[in-house]
């Protein structure tokens, strides 16, 4: 028996968790369920978190949270529920299968089963943004080799447990050779353990172009953050639905399912809503806790339910559909057919029993970092680079000159071009001189130097090698 907490959310939540219990009890999971408010009266109640200190409590110590949808109000600061679990429970790993059910449901990819696993914690999501001059804002894009490997390692792990053949990762490593570059490098490291399953990279818009065009080429697809925000929602449409869709979010400790819809208050009370979305995170909770056998079983179902034509308001189209029902009716329907299996679609069979159980990561051998200059980013409101490295010169030190100014990334001091747009952020790089070594001390100097000519300075990027291989960009056009 595993305990897990619920909570009934806000909208369609409450109908659709009710109907996802019961198909699972029914199908013989050994749960036992403890509820927590959140949500949107935890939210109107003052909480801006939409959760109680004792809620995650109870979510801490069960560890298996299935959610429902819930409602974050508009404006007064309130913050999502979504990735502040995420984030404080470490679920590291986003999984969402998109498999097409045609002829039930209409898609123009009839044989598309695709899972995209996606970073949950850091890239841009880490949320870390600044406005550092009149016209220029910055969000920093976070990637760790901890949240790299933890994912890359999962994607494959997945792909070996449900006998899938290919693991294909997504970045845009061409540009962002530093960030996107360490998630591929690490993808192509962990995949030498994995020789029985093929992998492969593709280039993100590349990709996303022929995942939306011919999903079938692909598998199992692991990326960063905003690459699987977006192109799980995609995969989800042009599978038929994203109602249909579920999600889990799985961390070293702790893990929550769900589905990937929003809670439709419009719906609410209506006995309208499908609870298919919910119901597939609720397979995956099973599978994830080692009930194979009963998601098996709760799948198969569906499934069949799905292909007897009993479907909803939502996916109810006339010639294919049989049977228009509610949410209390399909859940009755999906039970009467448990222990069935689909005739037409593709029945499941999981491995039984297994629990899917990866390693804590080990953090490697620090290597060996030098520094070996400094970007001093300035604010200032002419428009010619000569002349800023005119005004900039002047903080030179001895042993530690200005090599480099750019402009949103692009070089434009020295021999830059009279056409290229400049804003009013300039980065400024500084390199010792041949011979010659730099330290933060001279850091320190270059920047009192700065105050001293009236120069505005908004921060500072060190500039390392490790193990000798440059920890930096270069300019655009240097």
């Amino acid at each position: 028996m595993t305990k897990i907490t619920v909570a009934k959310g806000d909208g369609i939540g409450p109908e659709i968790m009710d109907a996802t219990l019961a198909i699972i009890l029914a199908a013989g999971a050994q749960i036992e369920v403890e509820h927590v408010e959140v949500g949107e009266k935890v939210y109107l109640a003052g909480n801006t978190a939409g959760i109680a200190p004792e809620s995650w409590d109870i979510i801490r110590r069960n560890k298996i949270f299935l959610k429902a949808p819930i409602t974050t109000p508009q404006g007064g600061g309130y913050k999502s529920l979504n990735v502040t679990t995420r984030k404080f429970l470490g679920l590291y790993s986003n999984v969402r299968p998109c498999m097409s059910l045609d002829p039930f449901v209409r898609t123009k990819h009839p044989v598309m089963d695709i899972v995209i696993v996606r970073e949950n914690e850091e890239d841009l999501y880490a949320g870390i943004e600044h406005q550092q001059t009149d016209e220029v804002v910055q969000c920093l894009k976070l990637i760790s080799r901890p949240g790299c490997e933890k994912i890359v390692r999962y994607a494959f792990e997945y792909a070996k447990q449900y006998g899938r053949k290919k693991v294909t990762c997504f970045t845009k490593d061409n540009i962002m050779k530093q960030t996107d570059g360490l998630f591929h490098q690490v993808f192509d490291e962990i995949a030498k353990e994995y020789p029985e399953i093929e992998n492969e990279h593709w280039i993100i818009d590349i990709g996303a172009a022929k995942m939306a065009d011919t999903p079938e080429l692909f598998d199992v697809l692991v990326m960063p953050n905003l690459y699987g925000d977006v192109l799980s929602d995609v995969a989800a449409q042009i599978a038929g639905s994203v109602g249909l869709a579920g999600s889990a979010n799985i961390g070293e400790e702790c893990a929550m399912f769900e589905a990937i819809h929003g809670s439709a208050p419009r719906r609410a009370g209506q006995n309208l809503a499908n609870p298919s979305g919910l119901l597939q995170g609720a397979v995956m909770m099973l599978n994830h806790i080692g009930q194979t056998e009963v998601a098996e079983k709760v799948q198969n179902a569906w499934l069949k339910t799905i292909e007897d034509g009993t479907h909803t308001y939502d996916i109810f189209k006339e010639g294919i559909s049989k049977q228009k029902v509610g949410t209390s009716e399909f859940a009755q329907a999906v039970i009467a057919n448990l222990g069935q299996q689909p005739s037409l679609l593709k029945p499941v069979f999981y491995a039984k029993n297994t629990a899917l159980n990866l390693p804590k990561y080990k953090r490697k051998p620090a290597a060996s970092k030098a520094l070996v200059g400094v970007d001093v980013f300035v604010h200032w409101n002419g428009t010619s680079p000569d002349e800023l490295a005119q005004i900039v010169q002047k903080i030179d030190k001895p042993g530690l000159k200005l090599s480099m100014i750019t402009n949103r990334g692009i070089k434009v001091w020295p021999e830059g071009f009279e056409e290229t747009f400049c804003t009013d952020h300039w980065r400024c790089r500084f390199k010792p001189t041949e011979g010659a070594n730099i330290t933060k001390q001279d850091i320190i100097e270059l920047l009192s130097n700065a105050v001293s000519e009236n120069i505005d300075t908004i921060k500072t990027e060190n500039l390392y090698t490790f193990d000798g291989k440059a920890g930096y960009s270069l300019g655009q056009g240097q």
